[in-house]
């Protein structure tokens, strides 16, 4: 791939895009022509906002790229979301409402439940998230994901994050959970996720939100598509006893200290065995594989550049619109990319060649994050107090997303 670099020569007519996008929650300040380039800007103290040209096998390209430099005291990164795990919002009102100055979409979600009709998309993403130091969510199993094939060797519990060190890094996080009953422990196989594991136990606590638990039963570990449980129980655990239970997963808001354990299959026979007013501790958190320091914040993905080199796998055919982080300089700096959406210039990249152009920008390993609609890259203009959208969405409006990162600059 090469890029095709020029002066910015000024913007296009985009009154419906804009008028669009301020719907969504902010302007759509858009991409310069195919064939310019805008000159850097400040965004703020260590944060840059560019755009540029890029060649793919498919035609030319435009991205727009935020470099943040994590070694700036005053820089930080932090996840945007809704509050709560099965909600969604635009960038743009994520970001404003957090008072981040950029940021990007995040991790792949559960968009489409056709497949099982009457049951409700959550919005729920794929794999793990940590905000501000505390874990929200962990993965669903790797036949439950939606989003392009992972490479060979990867799978749903794949994270980009920062750790208290202030470093970025891609990991693998696993879940530790246990229900303590009178019956003796069971493992927990899940917490605040769309979809459980086969035969196990998810909690689901007040970080999930009010949408309903059903779907955490339905498909399985190999098939997205396949039918939902028709062995399912659900109980209450509030102050450390069991409260109710139900033998179909319910909906609505979870209050704080209330953790609701829903079982399929082996699981729901477990929690079968609980009765009103026995006790019960719940226990979980969030172990990183790799790192052996806490996560300030993390989130899923796909994993597309380890050590400089692209994974194994990496599709090379299929182009699209994409959103990407690299990791340099030790994980001092990091590289935020998104694809243009516009018309004129959809071309897009492979997966392939999103690992490449993120090596090329000087990345050491960089983590893949939702494309198509999802794609957004949002960041202040000079002197103003809230984000403008910089790319164009292919939808032609931002589409509402359940999490993103979140750049933040204080003084």
């Amino acid at each position: 791939m090469t890029r095709r670099h020029g002066r910015f020569a000024g913007r296009s007519a985009l009154t419906v895009l804009t008028a669009l996008g301020m719907l969504a929650g902010a302007a759509l300040v858009g991409a310069a022509p195919a064939g310019a380039v805008q000159a850097g800007t400040a965004v703020a103290p260590g944060v840059r906002y560019e755009e540029f040209d890029v060649q793919g096998a498919k035609g030319l390209t435009h991205v727009h790229l935020l470099r943040v430099d994590l070694s700036d005291p005053h820089v930080r990164l932090d996840l945007l979301y809704p509050g709560t795990v099965a909600a969604r919002a635009p960038v743009s009102r994520l970001a404003d409402s957090a008072g981040a100055v950029a940021g990007v979409n995040g991790d792949f979600f559960d968009i489409d439940e056709t497949q099982h009709p009457g049951v409700e998309a959550t919005g729920a993403t794929v794999g793990p998230a940590i905000a501000h130091g505390v874990a929200l969510k962990y993965a669903v199993p790797k036949g439950q994901r939606f989003g392009p094939g992972l490479p060979p060797g990867t799978d749903t519990r794949e994270v980009f994050g920062v750790g208290a060190d202030r470093r970025a890094r891609l990991d693998h996080l696993a879940l530790l959970g246990s229900v303590r009953t009178p019956g003796g422990p069971l493992t927990l196989g899940g917490l605040n996720q769309y979809a459980l594991p086969e035969n196990s136990v998810g909690a689901f606590t007040s970080q999930w939100g009010s949408v309903s638990r059903v779907r955490a039963t339905c498909g399985t570990d190999t098939n997205r598509a396949a039918p939902c449980s028709t062995d399912t129980y659900e109980v209450t655990v509030r102050a450390g006893r069991v409260v109710s239970a139900s033998d179909t997963p319910g909906g609505g808001a979870i209050a704080p200290g209330t953790t609701v354990l829903v079982g399929r299959e082996a699981g729901a026979q477990q929690l079968r065995k609980l009765s009103k007013g026995e006790p019960v501790t719940v226990r979980h958190r969030l172990v990183a594989s790799a790192s052996k320091t806490a996560y300030r914040f993390a989130l899923g993905g796909c994993p597309v550049l380890r050590g400089g080199q692209p994974l194994a796998g990496l599709d090379g055919k299929t182009a699209a619109v994409r959103t990407a982080v690299g990791i340099a300089d030790g994980g001092r700096r990091l590289l935020l990319l998104a694809v243009d959406g516009g018309p004129a210039y959809r071309t897009g990249l492979t997966i392939a060649e999103v690992a490449d152009e993120m090596r090329a920008l000087g990345s050491q390993d960089a983590f893949s994050l939702d494309g198509g609609g999802s794609t957004t890259l949002v960041a202040r203009q000079p002197g103003a107090n809230t984000v403008s959208v910089r790319n164009h969405p292919s939808g032609g409006a931002e589409r509402p997303v359940p999490n993103g990162i979140g750049v933040f600059s204080t003084p």
